[in-house]
Parts: structure tokens; sequence; C-alpha cells
């Protein structure tokens, strides 16, 4: 267990425990000192991992963690955050959506160092981008053992990479109606899942090849006239991308 940079979660959902399990499933894991909120998730990282401990309290965490990671869901913020006393020397690192850094000042009512992270579930597999503002030191050695850190200057930029974690269960559904399309016309519905999840799976390895631009992969995986090229053109045609443009409008403006 590596003692120093030890950290603290104050809400043990989804989130934070992949986190953790990314965490300390890699190499030098620090001490993590988790919250009683999420009981039972916390419960059973403690029993699986040996850096792991259980707090009585949220104020506990705080006062027992280097850095304090903010993983409680929006609508419970006032009640858990208002009451918890952070000395100025620690640093905070906010994974709630929609809370900027000047509300989580005036909610927590401290002098500390305070940082907003974007974490996704791949943080579990440490396959995952973390964006976070401002830079800071802490959030990059919590996150970039998960997959790196993108550090972005301002809360503005911010919000734009929040808004675009809103498509990721829309993409899972667009693959869920390819499926129901390939039912209908007859296909059994576990062979059409199982065709498609290997199909995509073995797509999106392209992703890595960050040497070709988005659009290079896309033309890469259609001929012109072909299939690929028509179902784009067709699907997602002037009209489709302008709707999903203003609805993601929609989500920034909220989130700003």
């Amino acid at each position: 267990m590596d003692t120093n940079g030890s950290v603290g979660v104050v809400g043990v959902g989804e989130i934070a425990s992949a986190i953790v399990e990314g965490r300390c499933a890699g190499a030098n894991p620090p001490a993590f000192f988790l919250s009683p909120r999420g009981a039972a998730n916390a419960a059973a990282l403690a029993r699986r991992f040996p850096s792991v401990r259980v707090c009585g309290s949220n104020q506990e965490v705080v006062d027992r963690a280097d850095t304090v990671l903010l993983s409680v869901r929006y609508e419970h913020r006032e009640a858990v955050l208002a009451g918890l006393d952070v000395r100025p020397e620690k640093t905070v690192v906010s994974a709630l959506a929609g809370v900027g850094i000047a509300e989580l000042r005036r909610l927590l009512r401290t002098d500390a160092t305070l940082v907003r992270a974007i974490p996704l579930p791949a943080v579990r597999a440490r396959a995952s981008v973390t964006v976070v503002h401002p830079a800071h030191p802490a959030a990059a050695a919590l996150f970039d053992p998960l997959g790196g850190t993108l550090a972005i200057p301002d809360e503005a930029s911010f919000a734009v990479y929040s808004a675009l974690t809103a498509t990721v269960s829309t993409h899972l559904g667009y693959l869920g109606s390819l499926t129901e399309w390939a039912v209908a016309q007859g296909v059994p519905a576990e062979d059409a899942a199982r065709y498609v999840r290997s199909m995509f799976r073995n797509v999106g390895l392209a992703l890595g090849d960050e040497s070709r631009s988005l659009d290079r992969l896309a033309a890469d995986h259609e001929t012109p006239g072909g299939n690929n090229e028509q179902v784009r053109t067709a699907w997602l045609d002037e009209e489709n991308r302008l709707a999903l443009h203003r609805v993601l409008d929609e989500r920034l403006d909220r989130l700003r």
C-alpha cells in the first residue's frame, strides 16, 4: 500500500467504485478511505483490496485523506457537502456533473484547492482518459494510471466535454436498434446481438490509431457508393446532424 497521496471517497457509487477498482488492481495503489454512503459497495471494495478502508462518516473520510473525491448525486449535493469541514491544505476532486467550482466553494465553504473531473466507467479497466479542470498534480496522480488525464483550461470548455458524455447510452441504443432490426428480419435475437457486439467491438479497436482522424476512420470503413456509405449518408444526413447538435446544445446550456 502506498500511504502517500491517500484518497478519500465521499459517495461510493458506480463511478467511484470503478476508480477504486482500477487503481487497486494496478501497481502502487494509494490508501483509499471510503465513506459509508454507498455502504454495500464500500464494504465489498474493502473486502477485495487491502488498501481500502471504510470510515464511519463522511467527515472522517475528509480528515484522513490528502485528496478528497466527491462522487455524490447532484440532488444530494446540498445535504452531503454543506456539513463537511475541509481544511485548506486538502485537494478536492469533484465528479459532480453540473456543479461548478464557484458552487462547490459555496457549498463546502473552504479555501482548499478544487478540481472538477469527468471519470467514465472504463477507468475500471484503466482504459479511459479523464477530463479535469484545472490541471493539478493530485488529479493527475489519481487518474493518469487509469488511462490518462486531459486538463482543460476553463469551465466553459469543460462543460463541452461533460455534454459529450451524454451520448454514451445513445451509442449503445443505436447498437440495440441494429439488433432489433435484424430480429425483425427473422434472425435469432441471441445471434444478432452476438454479431453486432463483435462487429463494433472490433471496429472500436481502430479508435486507438490516433494518427487517423475520425472522418478518415469512417472513410476507411467504406467504399465509394458502397453499403456503408449509402447507410451513413441516408441516415446521418444534415437534418439528423443538426438535430443531434441541438440536443447537445441543450445539454450544454444546462451544464454551464
